[in-house]
Formats: C-alpha cells, structure tokens, sequence
C-alpha cells in the first residue's frame, strides 16, 4: 500500500510529494499543509485552540445531531454537524499525536464514525454541498488518518467542482494518482494546468507530471517488493 507510512522511506516520499505540490501552487496551503513538513501548515494548526472548552462544545454539537439524525435521517445539516464534530474530535486530546503530525489508533476511531456520518450525508445528495466539510473529510481520509486516498479523491472531486481552481484540481490530481486512479489524475492535472495563470502553466504541467511519476515508479517499487512484479532483468 502506497500510504503505509510504517515502511522505510514512505514517510519522507509521501511528504516530498505534498511539498513539491504546494511549491509548485505558489507555496500555499495544500489540504492545511498535510504531509508538507511545512511550519504552521499542518494538522496541528487545523486542531490548535482544542482547550476544554472546545472539546465541551465540540461534545455538545455531537450529541445533538446525534439525536436529530436520529429523528430524521435525512436531515442533511444535522449529519454534517455530525460529520464535522467527529472530525474536530478526531484533534482533540490523545486522538491527534502533535509530534508526529498523525492521528492516533482513537483519533483514526473517531475519523472512521466522522467517515459514516459524511457517506450518510452524501446519500441524501445535498445541494448546495458543504465544501468545508468535504475538505476535512479529504484530510481525514488522509494517510496520517484513515489512509483512504480513492475517498480524499473523491472528497476533492466535490470540491473541485464546486470551487474550481489550479489549487483545488492540483490536489486532486495527487490525490487520484495516489489511489492509482491515472485518468482520472491525468484529466484533473489538464484542468489545473488550465486554470493556472500563463505564464505559470508550463511549470505546473511539468511538476504535476513529476508527482505522477514519482507515485508511479514508488507503486512499481512496492509491487516489486510485495514480489507482485519481477523487476527489470530479474
């Protein structure tokens, strides 16, 4: 698995892949910075300000749309609370490990009950769609969470659709390749490309295809390793 951040080197190759792509878009934030290494643009940043207060908040916000999901399942707003609060839990406390820039084995817990209450969300088709939350669900399907990049992809698909921009398809283009999904990486790289100012495009054509190579040849390493594919004259 290309996330599996346990393995020699992943770490390190997964963050060079999220560096390279928030340089290449201008060194803003891509997705709060996640797997950057970058100094106030990670998960921590998204969780500081977690104190009792906002954990009792949090708790609160939880518990009442809860219950009115639980009255009406299909309450649209009352499973994106749902969904948000299990996420904003998810940084709280000894669910997010702040050294290593990861959530913990509980944290991961309560991304997986965020996780269910955004596919219930989902399934109700709501319009206009949250696109904040669908960011947060990209980051919790992040691999410093739930390791799912097909679902970030698709989270960032949602929100590239509805705030399309170089950064949002950029993202998504990474994204796709990660979860080995080259078509539909290589349309949303043509579509950041197009959206990126002139004189910006050739630059961003070319590191976004730097970024699919790097993940290509990294999976090839892996299937390699896994004994799945004989390496070249092997």
């Amino acid at each position: 698995m290309l996330f599996d951040l346990e393995r020699r080197g992943r770490k390190n190759f997964i963050r060079a892949i999220y560096l390279g792509l928030a340089l290449l878009l201008g060194g803003g934030l891509v997705l709060f910075g996640i797997g950057t290494g970058l100094p106030g643009s990670g998960l921590v940043d998204v969780f500081t300000g977690g104190g009792t207060d906002a954990t009792v908040q949090v708790s609160a916000v939880e518990k009442r749309a809860k219950r009115a999901t639980e009255r009406n399942p299909r309450d649209t707003e009352a499973w994106a609370d749902l969904a948000r609060a299990r996420f904003q839990t998810a940084g709280f406390g000894d669910n997010f490990d702040q050294a290593q820039n990861v959530f913990t084995e509980s944290g991961r817990e309560k991304l997986a009950q965020a996780a269910t209450a955004w596919q219930h969300y989902l399934a109700l088709d709501p319009k206009p769609l949250d696109v904040g939350l669908a960011r947060q669900m990209a980051l919790a399907y992040d691999q410093t969470g739930l390791n799912q990049p097909a679902l970030a992809a698709e989270a960032l698909e949602l929100v590239a659709e509805a705030q399309p921009s170089a950064a949002a398809f950029g993202q998504l283009a990474t994204y796709a390749y990660l979860a080995n999904q080259m078509r539909k990486g290589d349309l949303a790289a043509a579509k950041a490309v197009d959206l990126s100012p002139k004189t910006q495009r050739s630059s961003v054509r070319r590191r976004l295809a730097s970024i699919r190579r790097q993940i290509f040849d990294q999976q090839i390493q892996d299937a390699v390793e896994r004994g799945t594919v004989r390496p070249q004259g092997g």
